[in-house]
């Protein structure tokens, strides 16, 4: 039986920085796992917490549309990172890409501002899909390109990130059930763009959390 592994991890991560990690595995994990084909990751819940004087400088609706693309960017990211190790051959599902991910949920009406309205296996039935990767991402500074740009437009200042908080989920899609939490707190020197921490972290997690074919 051929052993691949699948992560469930993400961000942030440098020779110089903090974390705190905790991670839960279902019992059932193999047993769920061997059943999926297509896995879906969702735009994360991204909340940035600026400092009083730079919130100043916002307009309304300004942080919001960041926190949207940093949502996005973590998608984006973490779907690059499995594409990559697909093309290896270690991974034993597809992921849907987040284009086709993103409409169906714009079709059916999911939104950031309604999206806890809907259970993992509604999210799941909607996509199409036999698991569904989704969480948050809290952060006092954005990391992806777009967001980290308007950020020093509008207040002076872009760069690395000090802290950031990711909590990731994987639920599997006919019951909706809780098949892996992975949450890990971080501060420090976190490099320079979501890919580059999404590929750090990715590698030394991808050693937790297997996929049996």
């Amino acid at each position: 039986m051929k052993t691949h592994l699948f992560t469930l991890a993400l961000i942030l991560f440098s020779a110089y920085s903090f974390a705190q990690t905790s991670l839960y595995e279902n019992p059932k994990f193999e047993e769920y796992a061997k059943t999926h084909e297509t896995i879906a990751i969702l735009p994360f819940n991204t909340s940035i917490t600026l400092r009083p004087k730079d919130m100043k400088s916002m307009a309304p609706g300004q942080l919001e549309k960041m926190e949207q693309d940093e949502g996005i960017s973590v998608q984006n990211g973490m779907y690059s990172w499995f594409l990559k190790r697909d093309k290896k051959g270690t991974s034993t599902v597809t992921f849907q890409d987040p284009i086709t991910c993103n409409a169906k949920l714009k079709k059916f009406g999911v939104t950031s501002e309604n999206f806890e309205e809907y259970t993992p296996d509604e999210l799941a039935d909607i996509l199409g899909v036999d698991a569904i990767i989704m969480g948050t991402f809290e952060t006092n500074k954005p990391m992806s390109e777009a967001a980290n740009l308007a950020l020093n437009l509008l207040v002076g200042f872009g760069g690395a990130t000090n802290k950031a908080v990711l909590n990731m989920n994987l639920y599997d899609a006919d019951e909706g059930l809780l098949l892996a939490n992975y949450n890990k707190s971080v501060s420090g020197a976190l490099g320079s763009s979501t890919d580059q921490l999404i590929n750090i972290l990715m590698k030394k997690a991808s050693r937790r959390i297997s996929y049996t074919d």
